[in-house]
């Protein structure tokens, strides 16, 4: 085959053979470009199952796109022997990186990260791989990853081809229920990938033997040696990814390979921090399980360390609080037991040393049926707090369990029952038995708590359960109820916090004038201040005054750095912080805070939305995606997640999937500005201009009826190719002090202004200037 010509290719040399192809290196005659071919091998030819499995490769693999995943160009034919042209990876396979000791931890777990994501991307679009294996695995030139060889996949609901194809693959690698020639689905994968990552790095498979039999006994019943006993300074977090990959029974593995990359994205964080020098320097930037003495150290080597005088740090203890469990017989009382939970919450959250989940986490996992442990995992907590309210009239009893997810064995309970006047005293009781029982060291206290009158207490919690909705209607309540706590009791800074963000983020959630809601909002922080100068919440309202409606960007700053001095754990701070950030055009200090932000609080949908955000204008398209589409799958109805996610695909020229996704959204949320100028905007694109003229008047009723939509009648125009009405717009947005303005500077959406001289005039004028 050598030099012959296949259609329009110049066969260059061979590159490998294998069981279900023969490939080459050639080159594309048409497209000037280095390709590699993979042929049927000519033996096979005549039997139909095995063309079919080789044509069922190429419909699999052609449907993906991903950087760690080796491109399918197009299928062919020449003298009746079908090909695949496909990308040529300069590189070689995984298996000449195995180390007979293990590769370096960081390197590994770095290419198991580029591999899970290329499965997950696989499984999302139903195809199961079914031939994980480090000899299917390429490191190419640029030390990236590229998963190839789909050619056992098989698409979900497609026909079996032959009876052999339950067992196809390399049996070192196969998942009990492959081996049994039983259903696989992306289990299976997880199963195989976890053999993979576990030989990178012990250097050796967990299951092992001479003989096939031998082998196959071992992964149908034999459970692995711990990874840290041939590699003790494998941290515990990748441990016990490494044991939920390979258990036997698929429902107790990792149900989707998205739960096990969010787990190795946090195991290669962890692992980052070390420099491992043996028994070097113990710096605090090393992972607990590289340290002398901490989990997964062997005894030997801590005694070690102590006789050399090094000083071990302390493990990170972190917390879930579980939303406690409405007893009562009103269920309207919910409000009581979110409100309780939210304030335990808030209590630990003075513990510098102990990381506490935030509350909006947390509350994803009200009337969960998940076990213990494995809301531990999903969330990287070590410890899990539950508890349950009855609330009759005046009375109270309040039950609290404190947890060790690692065992699931109870440390602590407790049962407190008192009237509403005690509420604030059984919380703190909860909190410092909590602190003891982890063996805490609390910071003295600033001052005693102040007693607040019961009914602003309620009110106040029921101003919080609304707050929390984040809805238009919903904020209007909140509003509402923190003005009650206030009428009950004035000095109760407090509700003045809660107040200041509920007015705080109205006029973007209900599209309301600015000009009239943020002094509200202003007036309340600083009287929240006034009465209590450590509310974090407070300057962080502040901080967002002064960033989004006054753009005073130095004196956001300011705010934003005192609210996280006051309170480290406040995700909010950290959010909006990110968001002035990006304002900015300083995205990588913004993709650090707004990380940080999810580190406290992992589920925020608000938060996730700003990740997202973050990186479709850092153009970083395909992980902005996979961002908005776990979004998605966490809540579909979310506000504005169908709208982010139509302007990725724009920006990828994908407009009839940005379309489809806008209409989505107006399907499920109603005709929001946001899906509406969106979708006029898409329309003006396409050529639809009777129907983007259509929105456009939606929006100018909007108008007319005091909606603040100024960018959003802007956007529309500015798809028509109006740029001056377009800039005229976004002048009336400049008077109106609309939030929505600011981010036009650095959003490649809007990049056709970005050099119109009135458009940096008026950056200029909000203090943006290049």
């Amino acid at each position: 085959m050598i030099g012959k010509i296949v259609s329009h290719y110049r066969i260059i040399e061979k590159l490998g053979e294998g069981g279900m192809g023969v490939v080459y290196k050639a080159e594309d005659t048409k497209l000037k470009r280095t390709v590699a071919l993979k042929f049927l091998p000519r033996e096979l030819e005549a039997h139909e199952p095995e063309r079919a499995r080789f044509l069922q490769e190429a419909q699999a693999a052609s449907a993906l796109n991903h950087p760690n995943i080796c491109a399918i160009h197009t299928l062919g034919e020449h003298e009746g022997q079908e090909f695949i042209d496909m990308e040529c990876v300069d590189g070689s396979t995984l298996r000449p990186k195995m180390q007979p000791a293990g590769m370096k931890i960081q390197e590994a777990i770095a290419y198991a990260v580029q591999i899970g994501e290329a499965l997950q991307e696989a499984h999302s679009k139903g195809v199961v791989h079914r031939d994980v294996k480090p000899e299917n695995i390429m490191v190419n030139s640029k030390n990236q990853i590229k998963v190839m060889d789909f050619g056992l996949a098989k698409l979900k609901g497609s026909l079996k081809l032959t009876k052999t194809s339950s067992t196809i693959g390399t049996l070192a690698y196969m998942a009990p229920e492959q081996i049994e020639g039983r259903e696989v689905d992306a289990r299976s994968d997880i199963f195989s990938f976890g053999i993979v990552l576990y030989e990178m790095l012990s250097g050796h498979r967990p299951f092992r033997g001479d003989q096939e039999g031998v082998v196959i006994n071992s992964i149908l019943n034999d459970d692995p040696e711990l990874i840290q006993k041939c590699r003790p300074e494998v941290s515990s977090e990748v441990a016990h990814i490494l044991c939920r990959a390979l258990e036997k029974d698929p429902e107790d593995r990792y149900q989707n390979m998205q739960d096990m990359v969010i787990d190795l994205k946090r195991g290669k964080k962890e692992t980052s921090r070390v420099s491992r020098q043996s028994l070097g320097t113990v710096t605090a930037e090393q992972p607990l399980s590289s340290v002398p003495g901490a989990p997964g150290m062997p005894p030997d080597v801590a005694a070690h360390a102590g006789e050399m005088g090094l000083e071990l740090p302390k493990q990170e203890k972190s917390i879930v609080v579980l939303p406690f469990e409405n007893l009562s017989a009103d269920p309207d009382q919910e409000y009581f037991s979110d409100g309780l939970t939210e304030e335990v919450i808030s209590d630990l959250c003075k513990v510098r040393v102990l990381r506490v989940i935030s509350r909006s986490s947390a509350m994803t996992f009200k009337g969960t049926n998940k076990r213990i442990p494995e809301i531990a995992r999903d969330l990287g907590v070590q410890y899990v707090l539950e508890g349950s309210v009855r609330k009759a009239g005046n009375s109270l009893r309040i039950t609290a369990q404190l947890i060790d997810a690692r065992s699931d064995a109870h440390i602590w309970a407790e049962k407190y029952s008192g009237t509403l006047d005690d509420v604030f005293d059984i919380q703190e009781k909860v909190s410092r038995a909590i602190v003891a029982a982890l063996k805490l060291n609390l910071a003295p206290e600033e001052k005693p708590r102040r007693s607040v009158n019961p009914e602003a207490h309620e009110a106040y919690l029921k101003g919080r359960f609304y707050w929390n909705k984040r809805t238009g209607p919903d904020l209007q309540r909140a509003i509402q109820y923190f003005d009650q706590a206030i009428e009950e009791d004035p000095g109760y800074a407090m509700a003045y916090a809660g107040l200041a963000s509920a007015y705080a983020v109205l006029a973007d959630w209900a599209s309301l004038p600015p000009k009239e809601i943020i002094p509200k909002a202003k007036a309340a922080a600083n009287r929240a201040l006034e009465l209590d100068a450590t509310l974090a919440e407070a300057r962080a309202v502040l901080g967002l005054i002064k960033s989004d409606f006054e753009w005073d960007w130095a004196g956001a700053e300011a705010e934003f750095k005192g609210a996280i001095a006051l309170d480290p754990s406040y995700p909010t701070a950290h959010h909006w912080y990110s968001n002035m950030l990006r304002h900015l055009g300083r995205f990588d200090e913004c993709l650090t805070e707004i990380r940080r932000a999810q580190e406290l609080d992992p589920l925020s949908l608000v938060i996730g939305l700003n990740v997202g955000m973050m990186l479709r204008w850092m153009k970083r398209y395909d992980e902005a995606l996979d961002q908005f589409k776990k979004m998605i799958d966490l809540d579909p109805a979310f506000q504005w997640v169908h709208s982010a996610l139509a302007a990725v695909y724009e920006m990828q020229g994908q407009l009839d999937q940005a379309i489809a996704e806008c209409q989505r959204g107006i399907d499920i949320l109603g005709r929001i500005p946001a899906y509406v100028s969106a979708l006029g905007y898409l329309y003006a694109l396409t050529g639809k201009k009777r129907e983007a003229l259509s929105l456009l008047d939606e929006l100018l009723k909007l108008d007319n009826q005091g909606h603040c939509v100024s960018v959003d009648v802007a956007l529309v125009q500015y798809g028509l190719g109006d740029a001056d009405k377009a800039l005229e717009w976004l002048e009336r947005a400049y008077q109106q002090r609309d939030a929505g303005l600011i981010d036009i500077g650095v959003d490649p959406q809007w990049a056709g202004l970005h050099s119109d001289p009135r458009f940096i005039a008026l950056r200029k004028r909000m203090g943006l200037a290049d």
